[in-house]
């Protein structure tokens, strides 16, 4: 918060800058203040700022001459001025309507929450309404009794005995005989008030009694049956209880933030304290922001965000606050001492969160932006699925694969979209999606399954290039950026509709031991082309190191959520390199913050957000929405239809009756890379290509296994590779041959 001296002291600066910028020998005559500013420029450094046609400044005795002409520029006021002035410059001036007011969907949620609470309040105390009027009832006798014995304490003047007794003990007979006389004269005043307010209320009574109708008399009595009652009421047992239980969350001040911040346990923050600063410079008021209160400000120098957040717990505890409750942020395009502190009103896990709008009806426009998820302040987060590759990292247990299935379930509400979905831990999480509207969907991590998966990445990659090919070939006006849009996804017959790839635990595809290398090729080629073309690859893994999410897949993602991770180092390969540093640490999600990850994406900076949570009938049932939109617009294809995979077609081929046409009478061991040279001269359209893995890939089927071959090479230098031996190719045929059913 801004200090009142603050403006004194920049005012006393600016004086005490004034005073120096006079010029000595005018004998404290005042100055031009930028000329004189300009001249104390020139003076440290001849040759800056100067105009270029301004004559060369001399050193010597002629350059003090005061009667010589000085060229002095005329600054403009830049950012970064001197003194006061430039600072007010550099100032950042604050908007004058605030954000959230600006935002249409905020004011559209707070409104409908408005009109919703007090909906509610109305329609509970409505239907209470008689069971209120019966206590009121009740307690009408015992509100009788107070009316009538205040009335007579205050015609008896009883409040003030306690002065006249008081006169008494100090037996002070003046005193006591002067509030007598007050005494005798306040009662007989009250009296006669009193009278005639029980004339006037009798008569009215008699009135009321004789002239008015029966509505008014029941409406009379009642009133007067209902006032006596609320006169009786207890403060321990209310009348009329509250229709909405607000959570005890006290205010958040000043103090209460410094307390917290000094018990960290920071020695820069607690020198300061106890040289009586306040250790925190706030930047802005204490505001309530959504569920919550926000508290932005400067730590000391050499403290950043990251020490607050690696004691978030110990923060929490000096807030005392449940850890749910309290956030420590960074603030982008900030020095890194810059904090912000959100403080929510409940535990964001246990917070009661909005109706996800997708649950129950509308659709899925996947080159817009859909929310998925809300952020600390209840406020939906959005996500665009187009022109995008995901990682989705966590430990087990945390909600990683719901929120797959969530992003999936996005998808599928497309009817456009092409789902190829894989659950390689078995468990049939993904089945709701993939059962009903995937074209390509497998369980499990048997070698049907990695074959069948193999295949379509292979056909996927296939279809990249085919993609890649219309695009180029499509005129500019049609598409301009070289890119999918939405109008050329609604055109079938381009075939560029959005392919939305999900794998859950992706680890297994990629640390597979005969095909990782070449699931890891096909992903990483999706990952860096696919987007532009309209493929999305979303990837989820409990396991993000290097071997389960290759560093070419994870460098290139484009939207990162990242839940509870047990170390810097999966946090970083989710999130992005530094991103620990810089205080995007997930670590510090507690076990029981299921569905909480931070989210990097959409173009703005890492956020905390809490993920829609769908259960299993609820994915049914949105899967099966999905189908039947897809039904209708005849757009139901592969696995969802019950179709078998289509295997790959091509030439028909021998591949060991190829290898051994390919070696030469006399080579009995040659390397892998020779004979897949030789193979792709013999069936380019088969073999082209085929490197040495490809080789060793291919043979493993048939029980070759490739060892280590001695040989020359091209240049005539001697060295080992790997390769093959003519004695097992030759075996394996007779092997072969002998098995009644060989091909």
């Amino acid at each position: 918060m801004k200090h009142p001296d603050d403006d004194n002291e920049l005012f006393n600066r600016l004086e005490a800058e004034m005073a120096a910028d006079r010029s000595p020998d005018s004998g404290g005559e005042v100055v031009d203040l930028n000329k004189a500013r300009s001249a104390r420029a020139e003076s440290t450094d001849r040759t800056a700022d100067r105009s270029p046609d301004s004559p060369p400044v001399q050193s010597g005795p002629e350059s003090a001459d005061p009667t010589k002409p000085v060229s002095v520029d005329q600054p403009t006021p830049a950012g970064i001025g001197p003194g006061y002035l430039g600072r007010l410059a550099a100032a950042k001036r604050r908007a004058v309507v605030p954000v959230w007011l600006k935002s249409v969907s905020e004011l559209r949620t707070a409104s409908a929450w408005v009109a919703r609470h007090y909906a509610h309040a109305a329609g509970y105390h409505a239907l209470r309404t008689p069971v209120y009027a019966a206590r009121l009832a009740l307690r009408a006798p015992a509100g009788a009794a107070k009316f009538v014995g205040g009335t007579l304490r205050w015609v008896a003047d009883r409040e003030g005995e306690p002065v006249r007794l008081a006169a008494v003990r100090r037996e002070d007979a003046a005193e006591y005989l002067k509030l007598s006389r007050q005494r005798d004269g306040r009662v007989r005043l009250r009296t006669l008030v009193a009278a005639l307010a029980a004339f006037t209320g009798l008569g009215l009574a008699l009135a009321l009694y004789v002239l008015a109708p029966d509505w008014l008399q029941t409406v009379s009595v009642g009133a007067v049956v209902l006032a006596l009652g609320a006169v009786g009421r207890r403060a321990d047992d209310p009348v009329v209880h509250k229709a909405v239980e607000l959570p005890d969350a006290p205010k958040l001040t000043s103090d209460i933030v410094l307390r917290a911040l000094g018990a960290l346990g920071i020695p820069a923050i607690n020198q300061a304290q106890s040289k009586g600063r306040d250790g925190f410079a706030f930047t802005a008021p204490i505001t309530r922001d959504g569920p919550g209160w926000r508290a932005e400000g400067d730590l000391p120098y050499g403290v950043t965000v990251t020490d607050v957040i690696e004691r978030r717990e110990r923060l929490a505890s000096g807030l005392r606050r449940p850890l749910g409750c309290v956030w420590p942020e960074a603030v982008p395009d900030e020095h890194t001492g810059r904090l912000v502190l959100w403080v929510g009103d409940q535990d964001l896990k246990s917070a009661p969160k909005p109706a996800w709008p997708l649950a129950k009806s509308g659709g899925v426009d996947l080159f817009k932006s859909v929310p998925y998820g809300t952020d600390q302040r209840g406020r939906w987060v959005n996500v665009t699925l187009m022109f995008i590759a995901g990682v989705i990292g966590a430990i087990p247990r945390m909600g990683k694969t719901f929120l797959l299935r969530l992003l999936l379930l996005i998808a599928a509400l497309d009817p456009r979209a092409e789902l190829h979905t894989y659950d390689m831990k078995g468990t049939g999480d993904l089945d709701p999606v993939g059962e009903k509207v995937s074209h390509r969907h497998g369980v499990g991590e048997e070698d049907e399954t990695i074959q069948y998966a193999l295949n379509d990445f292979r056909a996927l990659r296939e279809e990249l290039r085919r993609r890649t090919k219309v695009i180029r070939s499509l005129p500019r006006d049609i598409c301009p950026e070289s890119k999918v849009t939405s109008a050329l996804a609604d055109k079938r017959s381009l075939g560029l509709h959005p392919i939305v790839i999900g794998v859950d635990e992706c680890q297994v595809l990629f640390e597979h031991p005969e095909h990782g290398k070449e699931f890891e090729e096909i992903g990483t080629d999706l990952v860096k082309r696919g987007p532009a073309t309209g493929i999305v690859l979303l990837l989820a893994t409990q396991r993000p190191d290097a071997k389960s999410l290759p560093t070419g897949i994870s460098a290139n993602a484009g939207a990162r959520w990242c839940l509870k991770v047990m170390g810097q180092t999966e946090n970083d390969m989710v999130l992005g390199t530094s991103s620990y540093k810089r205080g995007v640490r997930a670590t510090m999600f507690a076990w029981g913050d299921k569905g909480l990850h931070y989210f990097v994406g959409e173009g703005a900076d890492a956020r905390i957000v809490s993920s829609t949570f769908v259960d299993a009938p609820g994915a049914e049932a949105i899967a099966a929405r999905a189908r039947t939109a897809r039904d209708k617009a005849g757009l139901l294809s592969g696995y969802a239809l019950g179709e078998a995979p289509e295997q790959p077609t091509g030439p028909a081929y021998d591949l060991l009756a190829d290898i051994t046409a390919v070696l030469a009478e006399k080579e009995e061991r040659v390397w892998n890379e020779r004979i897949a040279a030789r193979l792709a001269e013999l069936r380019p359209d088969v073999y082209g290509g085929w490197k040495g893995e490809n080789v060793t890939s291919a043979l493993k089927p048939h029980g070759i296994r490739t060892r280590d071959v001695a040989g020359t090479t091209d240049d005539g230098t001697r060295t080992t590779r790997r390769g093959i031996v003519r004695a097992d190719v030759l075996k394996a045929i007779a092997e072969r041959n002998e098995k009644p059913d060989a091909a």
